[in-house]
């Protein structure tokens, strides 16, 4: 790894189970000193990977709580340092006089994720692996988890690696003949380098299609409902969300904040949110209600327009905040026109006739939706991804197009193996070979405490 590693000599303790009363709680330790704080326990080093059933005591002999004792020697456990694993009563009493205790032996509190950091550190996983652990458990539907579980595998790492030794190769092919200008090399046309960049392109492409997926599992879009006051906006909040979320009334004007709920259609994700009605309001809270609905939209990744199937309703002169997003325009109310669920347009922008109140056309829009964002029902060979991934992707593909354009049209090797250079450093970054350590800090600090 280029980044530098800091030179571990602290241990580390902190509660691996969720805070609270339960059955069993587990107590991590991870460091040089385990096996001194054995000894200070015990009297003795407990066997590798055997579970004891111990007494856990204070300084002055008294017992604490009794349970299971596991001992990890590095480099054979999940930070590659020793490892004790104590479990006991869930009580929080217990547990913290059992930290205190530890701490007390010389161990210090650990921060968010540093367990999971310095497994990262001492190369037991890669920081793709390290961010699928927190995937995984923050996972909200069950192919999120077989996605995190894939990726804590190594599945995406793999491939990211697969194609940077493939960049690494192609710039390796290009400085060779920096090096070696004056002799005749067979293997460095132009024209075989340029065709194996294209290559790596399309290798590029699909694994950003993959990790788009991913990304869409994991974070899930933000759809709006938006549309003017009594056109059923919160109806269809609550038969999105199949709760009775929003008061949902005759009288114009009923919303006046944001209301908000988290959905799974068929897997995937969605933060949807019902605003205020849009409309000219002297009502000062009212039009702090509008104010927000605005803000939203501009938010959104994808806008669900709603508007009164039963009245002339028209979409022409729709603020431009609404018209530069993507929107769904739905007529709502078919049920009473006697109208049968439609869709017209199958794309962006297409308009789409439900009812809100019978729950007919819901299923249509549902598939829309998917269809919109591009996700589908299978997760084959999708990895979970963050939006850094996208990012580091997105950058590599633009690096790599540019070395195609310096061979192609400039003639330049020096500078298409400085673009693939810096390709290679991008790609890298995903596996954690290339990272900014304040990019490190930033992704364990949102990990558990004790993960």
């Amino acid at each position: 790894m280029t980044h530098s590693l800091p030179i571990i000599t602290d241990t580390i303790v902190a509660q691996a189970t969720p805070p609270g009363r339960g059955g069993i709680a587990i107590v991590r330790v991870s460091g040089p000193l385990v096996k001194k704080m054995m000894l200070d326990l015990w009297g003795e080093v407990l066997a590798p990977r055997q579970a004891v059933y111990l007494p856990f005591k204070e300084v002055s002999g008294e017992v604490i709580d009794e349970g299971i004792a596991l001992y990890f020697p590095n480099p054979h456990s999940f930070t590659g340092e020793d490892v004790l694993e104590l479990q006991g009563h869930g009580g929080p009493v217990v547990v913290d006089l059992l930290l205190q205790r530890l701490i007390n032996l010389g161990a210090r509190l650990a921060r968010p994720g540093e367990f999971s950091e310095r497994a990262f550190l001492n190369g037991k996983i890669d920081l793709a692996q390290a961010e699928a652990i927190a995937d995984l458990i923050d996972a909200s539907s069950r192919q999120a988890a077989r996605l995190a579980v894939r990726s804590l595998q190594g599945a995406f790492s793999n491939e990211i690696q697969a194609i940077n030794e493939k960049v690494i190769r192609v710039r390796m092919f290009i400085e060779a003949a920096i090096d070696f200008s004056e002799e005749e090399i067979d293997f460095l046309s132009m024209e075989k380098i340029s065709t194996e960049l294209e290559n790596i392109l399309d290798e590029l492409t699909a694994i950003q299609q993959k990790a788009k997926h991913g990304s869409l599992l994991r974070e899930g879009i933000t759809a709006v409902i938006a549309g003017e006051p009594n056109v059923g906006k919160s109806s269809l909040l609550n038969r999105l969300s199949g709760k009775e979320l929003a008061i949902v009334t005759d009288i114009p004007g009923t919303t006046r904040d944001v209301l908000r709920d988290y959905i799974l259609i068929d897997g995937m994700p969605i933060h949807i949110i019902d605003t205020a009605g849009l409309r000219d309001s002297e009502d000062r809270v009212e039009q702090e209600g509008i104010k927000r609905a605005y803000h939203e939209i501009e938010k959104a990744d994808l806008v669900l327009y709603v508007l009164d199937a039963s009245k002339s309703a028209s979409i022409e002169g729709l603020p431009d905040i609404i018209a530069s997003r993507p929107v769904i325009f739905i007529h709502n109310k078919i049920d009473l026109i006697q109208s049968q669920p439609s869709i017209k347009n199958e794309n962006e922008n297409a308009t789409i006739a439900l009812s809100a109140k019978t729950g007919d056309g819901i299923a249509l829009l549902k598939k829309h939706i998917k269809s919109l964002v591009g996700f589908t029902d299978t997760t084959e060979g999708i990895f979970l991804a963050r939006r850094r991934h996208l990012d580091v992707l997105a950058r590599a593909f633009a690096l790599v197009q540019a070395s195609i354009t310096q061979m192609k049209v400039f003639r330049s090797c020096e500078l298409a193996a400085e673009d693939l250079r810096l390709a290679q450093l991008a790609l890298s970054e995903i596996t954690g070979e290339f990272t900014p350590d304040d990019l490190l800090g930033r992704i364990f600090s949102n990990f558990c405490i004790g993960k």
